[in-house]
């Protein structure tokens, strides 16, 4: 249980930090001139974006396999090379 823990954070955390640039990268890229960046609007728009995907992670991650009570390995429909 504990080890099915740790591989849905480290999948959740690596999204998250995805999602947290990108959302940066997006909030800069509105501005004409670096000078005119917002960014207490980047942190802004950025902590919220890492929060949400992290809420979004608890539904379930194709990236985790998923096991059922022996231990076995449930057919999630991710045929994903990246599984881990």
């Amino acid at each position: 249980m504990k080890n099915n823990f740790l591989k849905w954070l480290k999948a959740a955390g690596i999204r998250a930090i995805k999602t947290v640039a990108q959302t940066a990268i997006a909030v800069i890229g509105t501005s004409a001139m670096l000078d005119e960046v917002n960014w207490i609007a980047v942190l802004s728009a950025s902590a919220l974006s890492g929060v949400l995907s992290l809420l979004t992670s608890i539904a379930g991650l194709p990236e985790v396999k998923k096991l059922n009570a022996e231990g076995e390995e449930i057919n999630n429909g991710y045929d994903g090379e990246d599984g881990i």
